[in-house]
């Protein structure tokens, strides 16, 4: 049974980032970015209203080559979050806004990295959605679908390591060739201002990528890992997979199962469009239902950059995210007199 998410918003939103200027030999480098958003449900949903949620980063990187340690580096990301509640408006469950979150004060990222002739070790408080299960087409889409599939983004107790509140976690990265990265990791289940005993999440991913920006031979396949500064890639093709060590009491039923899923994404460069260019994404994911309430997700976009003279940076676009219900969830409705079971949530 196919059913739409019925609701009318409206979103707007505002994106600032501040670097600073500094030369090769600095050994500090601060950064700002700020993320906003606007949203409103102007009909349908729970309750009509409007809400204003936004996101401060406060950035520190430091390169310790120039104290002789080429390819160390640490990483800092405080974080400011405020507002309200977006899906208590429109009664949605994927998530319609990526940057919504308590409002707090909060350190996001902390870690450590060795990166150098193709190898990436990084250790600490890590965003695994920094690399893993990454398109740069699906960035335009403010919902939280788009940045991470919600089979795996809402699976276990305490949901993986994500924005707001990421965990501890171990990462390798390799590349055998120019184009191929292989990452793994393994991650704490819960982050370190949660309680409740903690366990093992691992996850894995393999991804070709194509760039059109071509590095002096040799110099592509050298880097790796966070901040390794490579062009952008038109096309994308990742395999993944996770699995929880601890396993997580069913969701909506008796038992205790060990979370597992695997995803497939793509990110392709269609065609050009005059001085722009128009590219379309999408992502298929599966999970256990029982642990979690959706087993299956299956999102898609295209996304049209630079369609304006003069304004290469412009972007316009038009997506889908459909998340479906679990057999265990699918039971539990049926299971509560008056409601009307839903196989999906779908939006536009």
């Amino acid at each position: 049974m196919f059913k739409i998410l019925r609701r009318l918003a409206m979103t707007a939103g505002l994106a600032l980032a501040v670097p600073t200027t500094s030369s090769a030999a600095d050994l500090f480098t601060p950064h700002g970015l700020y993320n906003s958003a606007l949203i409103s449900d102007l009909s349908g949903g729970s309750k009509t209203g409007t809400v204003a949620v936004g996101a401060v980063h406060a950035q520190l990187f430091t390169d310790a080559t120039p104290l002789g340690v080429p390819g160390l580096s640490l990483f800092l990301d405080g974080l400011g979050s405020y507002g309200g509640a977006p899906d208590a408006l429109i009664g949605d469950a994927q998530g319609v806004s990526a940057i919504a979150a308590p409002p707090a004060l909060r350190l996001y990222e902390g870690w450590l990295q060795y990166a150098r002739d193709g190898v990436s070790i990084l250790a600490g408080q890590y965003d695994l959605n920094s690399e893993f299960y990454r398109l740069a087409s699906a960035g335009l889409f403010l919902n939280s679908a788009f940045g991470i599939g919600p089979e795996y983004a809402q699976s276990g107790v305490a949901n993986p390591s994500l924005f707001p509140d990421p965990s501890l976690a171990l990462r390798l990265a390799y590349k055998p060739a120019d184009a191929v990265v292989l990452r793994l990791a393994v991650l704490n289940e819960r982050a370190l201002d949660h309680g409740g005993s903690d366990g093992a999440l691992f996850i894995g991913e393999l991804a070709l990528l194509d760039r059109s920006d071509a590095l002096p031979p040799g110099e592509s396949r050298a880097r790796v890992g966070r901040n390794a500064g490579l062009p952008a890639y038109e096309n994308k093709l990742a395999l993944g997979a996770w699995y929880d060590s601890k396993g997580n009491p069913d969701a909506f039923g008796p038992g205790n199962h060990h979370a597992a899923g695997a995803y497939a994404i793509g990110d392709v460069l269609l065609g050009t469009l005059g001085s722009g260019k128009l590219t379309g994404f999408a992502q298929l994911g599966i999970s256990d239902g029982r642990v979690g309430r959706f087993g299956a997700y299956l999102g898609a976009g295209l996304t049209a950059v630079g369609l304006v003279a003069g304004r290469p940076n412009d972007e316009l676009g038009l997506a889908v995210a459909r998340a479906q219900n679990g057999a265990h969830f699918r039971s539990f409705q049926d299971s509560l007199p008056g409601l009307e079971p839903r196989d999906a949530e779908t939006t536009l």
